[in-house]
């Protein structure tokens, strides 16, 4: 049996903590699956999702130096991508209907400068005002 990093294997839950399930896959040889490994989604119990031995396919994702296992339940279920990398794609010019960040960010910067010298005339003439008095 070929029990190195990237293997998925068939193992038997033997104990269940807070924290994940330990999870004996070859004789003498056993992991940690770890509460954020157990599913895709969000698990506050591991009890929920798993019994003391029920057998489960995990995917060995780390070996510590002294020879711990981190396994992964969810790693195992989910579906294989093939090796073609999908790069996203360059964003198209903006259109008319969507102006770019420079071209909101010019705009702010416009209305602030108006509403500003709006404002500061206003002071400046309620200042004056006041002089006379």
């Amino acid at each position: 049996m070929d029990l190195e990093v990237g293997a998925i294997v068939a193992g038997k839950v033997t104990g269940i903590t807070k924290f994940g399930a330990f999870v004996t896959i070859a004789p003498g040889k056993a992991g940690l699956v770890h509460i954020s490994e157990i599913a895709g989604t969000y698990v506050n119990d591991v009890r929920e999702h798993l019994t003391e031995g029920q057998e489960v396919m995990v995917k060995i994702i780390g070996v510590d130096q002294s020879g711990r296992m981190n396994l992964s339940i969810k790693a195992a279920s989910a579906p294989k991508k093939d090796d073609t990398r999908v790069y996203p794609q360059p964003k198209q010019a903006a259109t008319a209907a969507e102006p770019s960040f420079e071209d909101k960010l010019k705009r702010f910067m416009q209305d602030s400068d108006s509403k500003i010298s709006g404002l500061k005339q206003y002071s400046d003439k309620k200042g004056a005002r006041r002089r006379d008095r």
